[in-house]
């Protein structure tokens, strides 16, 4: 592995002097120096002159209208039907690494839907000792935890395998969210009702349901139960969104976000898995041969650079240029991420917003200088179990062509000389 380092890597420093030095149009690369004074610096602006909202304008705060562009979109042609359909999360207009509730992608299989904390039951049943029925107010009364997680749709990057589809990270990457969740574990829940009936636990299985009509359906072996799942009722701090499981959903870290049963109703301990539809006709591998893998339930380690990428070109011209993007994995933490300005001939170690989490989202930087030339932008993902992010070529050496979920490949983005990008294929 070959590592490129910039033989005069840019100063922010001296950047900052040098814009001093000749005046605010000095900001924006190639533009000539300012020739008369700045209005926006010597006049007095109309914002200044007088009140603006009052505290009551906005009771629950919204946006403001100039970053309006930055929300949720489909894709049309995707489904014959929004109710059972996706939306994708902006994360090309995100930073950081918690995504807004009201960014957080979406997806239904009969819609979302209205259910009232007064009206919500979760039963507990199966091979228990005494099954139970839970109210709303009766999970708030358990000790509770807080996590961050990233949900991620097993289909994400799914439209990519046969090759460059759609042209923005938002589309291509965008079916995933990283939120704080607020919740009570599994195990609690489990542990209360008892499991001395189940014997045997190494073998039993939970099978969990939701409340909407699709009753969408997973089983989950009891070891993953046991550790680390969630019934949540919060996220980032407020309840959650009606399309994300109002009033309560399972949190399933670090496994595709099918698992993740919203409006969650029903949990029964079982001695096998079920085998529903979700499982069995949908959301399984079909290899080469055409024979089905099935349980792929951890999503491998994977990356994005969301800008620069086609929805957000580079338009400050030459010089000092930010590179960024997220990287994840549901085996771990992210310890590392590596850039490629040239299709993956040569790699730059980025930097890491802070150490990785496991099954979190990982912000990663690569603080550059940029001479116009045209680059191949990629990133490569590695996590605290040696696993790398692989190529569409790697993956394909495994998987054929007939797959549609977990494409965790190595995405690719041409930046031509304008600063405008668009997703081709680099495998």
């Amino acid at each position: 592995m070959s590592k490129k380092t910039h033989p005069n890597p840019p100063s922010r420093r001296a950047f900052l002097r040098g814009a001093t030095a000749t005046g605010a149009g000095a900001l924006v690369a190639g533009t000539a120096a300012a020739q008369s004074p700045d209005p926006l610096i010597t006049e007095v602006q109309p914002w200044a002159q007088g009140f603006g909202d009052g505290v009551d304008a906005t009771p629950y705060g919204l946006p403001i209208e100039y970053e309006g562009d930055v929300i949720r979109r489909n894709v049309e042609w995707l489904t014959a039907d929004t109710v059972s359909s996706i939306n994708f999360t902006p994360i090309h207009a995100l930073d950081g690494t918690i995504t807004p509730q009201g960014c957080a992608f979406e997806r239904h299989h009969s819609g979302a839907i209205e259910l009232r904390k007064e009206d919500y039951r979760l039963m507990l049943n199966g091979l228990v000792d005494t099954p139970l029925v839970f109210t709303y107010a009766d999970l708030e009364r358990f000790p509770r935890e807080n996590h961050v997680y990233f949900c991620e749709c097993a289909a994400n990057t799914g439209m990519e395998w046969a090759g460059a589809q759609l042209n923005g990270a938002q589309f291509t990457h965008g079916m995933i969210h990283n939120m704080e969740y607020t919740g009570v574990p599994l195990r609690t829940l489990l542990e209360e009702a008892g499991l001395n009936t189940a014997g045997e636990l190494s073998d039993k299985w939970v099978y969990v349901e939701g409340a909407d009509a699709s009753s969408n359906g997973r089983s989950i072996p009891m070891e993953k139960a046991l550790d680390d799942c969630l019934i949540a009722f919060k996220a980032n701090g407020e309840a959650l969104r009606k399309e994300h499981g109002y009033p309560v959903r399972l949190v399933v870290p670090g496994w595709e976000g099918n698992m993740w049963v919203k409006w969650i109703r029903r949990i029964e301990v079982t001695d096998a898995p079920v085998e529903s539809r979700e499982e069995t006709s949908k959301y399984t591998d079909v290899l080469e041969n055409g024979i089905a893998r099935k349980w792929t339930w951890s999503m491998d380690a994977k990356s994005v650079v969301t800008s620069p990428s086609p929805q957000a070109p580079i338009t400050h011209g030459t010089g000092p240029l930010v590179i960024t993007g997220l990287a994840w994995s549901g085996r771990g933490a992210i310890t590392r991420v590596d850039v490629s300005k040239d299709g993956g001939m040569t790699w730059e170690t980025a930097r890491l917003a802070k150490p990785g989490e496991k099954m979190a989202l990982t912000r990663f930087y690569l603080d550059t200088d940029w001479d116009g030339s045209e680059m191949m932008l990629q990133s490569r993902a590695m996590d605290d179990t040696g696993y790398i992010q692989p190529t569409k070529t790697q993956l394909r050496a495994v998987r054929g062509l007939n797959s549609i979920y977990h494409n965790n490949c190595i995405q690719t983005w041409l930046v031509r000389s304008n600063g405008e990008a668009e997703n081709v294929e680099v495998s």
